[in-house]
């Protein structure tokens, strides 16, 4: 096999310059196809369209009633009714009917008075023409219906049919053929080992690319060998417009897309300034461009919006999409680096008559959080990032209605609230929970800052070994708030199968050196695990594993299940879950937060219907572990605090 010498750094060219530079590249002229009309939605048209017949194509009664010579009908009056005799006066006819040649004008069913079979009376006169289409009134023949370029919609297919244009030319979809590349990808069929890693990135770019108004062509899975690699690109390019080509456009050692693309074509770009997205190659391969996109896919969904979809609207000569913006006040502080654009995928919730948003994780590895974002932060180059509070602008990912109707939670992680949003979808379509795991004590921030609807906590006070009503009292103080009652739940170890280091309590994780993972700071679970360490004299520093932090009890199972030494404290559903041991430790109290006015507007009084309904209580019991709170005692805590 041959050898290609590692490039270690990559280019920081700015996206629109690589952009630009493609485009400029791009020299494809269209092709042009004929298809069924009623096939045609959504393609553009290849040349200027003409109707072949009028519509309507004869002159048609637009009113149910009869047709009548109007010059015949001046001397009708209130007083002096006008007798018309059928058949020599006038005729019957309903709406769209063709007008007999004889006459000129409809009267209305309902302003004429039948006195018997063949005669009627009317007390005023017709105009000529009234309530008469005349031939071509919607369309005349070979008056141009489309121009050049343009995108059919619904209402344009039966246009077209009406005019009679059964057969009509279109830009042929340009061709896209993605290569999904490298050694560790199987189908998602497969039986899964170590290293080895399900094959979908090629899936979501041709759900794109359809989207866009291209054809993808999924290739199988290539091998990570040069020569192979090589021989499917040269392919590639006789049978394809676009070429994508998935992975290997790193610095890694078996990153060999930049050195084929060189070796058989142009390259342009290695690196763009941008974040996720920078190990983007983008060259041309005898004619035809070739966008390399990074195997993680968040980069590479950036990287194919980016030079893929401009690429396709060329050559489908119709401009690209542009999304919705709306300004946000930022949750939270989102720092960046100088000299590249961030692209930050955000939640976003509308709270106190303001759109509030919260960065997801920005591992560019991690595609659930670009299924969840409501929106993306482009953070420009020349700013270092943006402070808590801060007013920005971000595109959004989601219809804005949608996400004003959404109810923002915020808090500590539990799996009943993923079971409460598709509740509340079922009974309120235009409903759902937005949620951001980060712990009791950032929810109860939320809800003081006015950046959240709810918060879900399980606070226990060392002090008085009591649940969540110590900190509302202390953070909320002087705000009209409630403390709902929710679930009773187990806390306790989550351990391995089978339990190999016989870990029955915090002294044992400290004396055997499990693995541990903790929860990040703030979350109920870490306060829980602070204080059994207390308890026992123990010290952060005696547990491995301590500053180890997972965002949700479902993370920190993941990763107790991938270590036969691990341990972590969770709740059972996360360890049932995973199909892990689980030691008890506490029950504890998982109490929903909010201020008043949400808990007695609509959504509020909603969400609760919801959480004492029988299909929901049914849910919760399934899992396991859960008890939902029967009759809840509402805890005002307003007045108490205010004192």
């Amino acid at each position: 096999m041959k050898q290609y010498k590692r490039k270690i750094y990559l280019e920081d060219k700015p996206r629109a310059e690589a952009r630009d530079e493609i485009l400029a590249a791009h020299s494809l002229i269209p092709e042009k196809e004929y298809i069924s009309t009623v096939e045609a939605l959504g393609r553009v048209s290849a040349e200027p369209i003409f109707a072949r017949v009028s519509m309507p194509h004869y002159h048609a009664s637009a009113m149910d009633g009869i047709a009548v010579v109007a010059e015949a009908t001046y001397q009708a009056h209130e007083q002096n009714p006008l007798y018309l005799s059928r058949g020599e006066q006038f005729c019957y006819v309903d709406t769209g009917n063709a007008i007999p040649s004889a006459f000129n004008a409809v009267i209305m069913i309902e302003h004429v008075h039948v006195v018997d079979e063949d005669t009627i009376e009317i007390i005023e006169p017709a105009t000529p023409w009234q309530h008469i289409r005349p031939i071509g009134e919607d369309i005349v023949q070979e008056e141009m219906l489309f121009p050049q370029g343009h995108q059919l919609r619904p209402a344009d297919l039966g246009v077209l049919l009406a005019a009679q244009q059964l057969v009509i030319p279109v830009i042929k979809k340009p061709v896209v053929t993605i290569i999904p590349t490298g050694n560790e990808l199987v189908e998602a069929n497969s039986e899964l080992s170590s290293g080895k890693i399900i094959e979908f990135n090629g899936t979501v770019f041709a759900g794109f690319i359809k989207e866009w108004g291209g054809e993808p062509r999924l290739h199988s899975i290539v091998k990570d060998e040069p020569e192979r690699i090589k021989e499917v690109l040269l392919q590639a390019a006789e049978t394809s417009d676009i070429i994508v080509i998935n992975a290997g456009s790193s610095a890694g050692r078996k990153d060999f897309t930049v050195h084929i693309i060189g070796e058989i074509g142009e390259v342009f770009t290695h690196g763009v300034a941008a974040r996720p997205g920078k190990p983007t190659v983008l060259g041309k391969i005898n004619g035809k461009i070739v966008v390399g996109v990074p195997g993680y896919p968040v980069s590479a969904y950036l990287a194919l919006e980016w030079f893929v979809r401009p690429l396709v609207c060329k050559y489908l000569g119709i401009p690209e999409p542009e999304r919705q913006k709306v300004m946000v006040k930022l949750g939270r502080r989102i720092v960046s680096s100088m000299g590249a654009e961030d692209f930050v995928r955000m939640n976003i919730g509308y709270v106190n008559g303001q759109f509030v948003a919260n960065p997801l994780t920005r591992a560019a590895g991690v595609t659930m959080s670009y299924v969840r974002a409501d929106g993306m932060l482009i953070v420009p180059p020349e700013v270092i990032g943006y402070e808590q509070g801060d007013l920005a602008e971000v595109e959004l990912l989601r219809p804005l209605e949608e996400i004003r109707q959404a109810i923002v939670f915020c808090g500590s992680h539990d799996l009943t609230i993923d079971l409460l949003s598709s509740q509340l979808k079922q009974v309120r379509t235009e409903m759902k929970i937005v949620s951001s795991h980060v712990g009791s004590m950032a929810g109860i921030m939320a809800i003081r800052k006015g950046e959240a609807h709810v918060a879900g906590i399980h606070l226990l006070d060392p002090a008085t070994k009591q649940y969540n009503v110590s900190y509302v009292k202390k953070i909320l103080a002087g705000q009209d708030v409630v403390l709902y009652p929710f679930l009773k739940r187990k806390q306790g170890w989550i351990l391995p199968k089978g339990n190999p280091l016989e870990i029955a309590s915090v002294a044992d994780v400290a004396r055997l050196n499990a693995n541990f993972v903790n929860r990040q700071k703030g979350a109920g679970t870490r306060i829980l695990f602070d204080l059994l360490l207390a308890e026992e004299c123990l010290t952060p520093e005696e547990i491995t594993g301590y500053d180890r932090e997972m965002f949700s009890h479902l993370a920190v199972a993941a990763e107790v299940k991938g270590d036969a030494f691990g341990a972590g404290l969770g709740i059972y559903p996360a360890a049932k879950a995973l199909g892990l041991d689980f030691v008890p430790v506490a029950d504890e109290e998982y109490d929903l937060v909010m201020t008043r006015s949400f808990y007695e507007s609509e959504h509020g009084r909603q969400l609760m219907a919801i959480i004492q309904s029988p299909a929901f209580k049914e849910q919760v019991e399934k899992i396991g572990g859960y008890q939902v709170v029967e009759n809840p005692i509402l805890k005002t805590l307003a007045e108490e605090v205010k004192s």
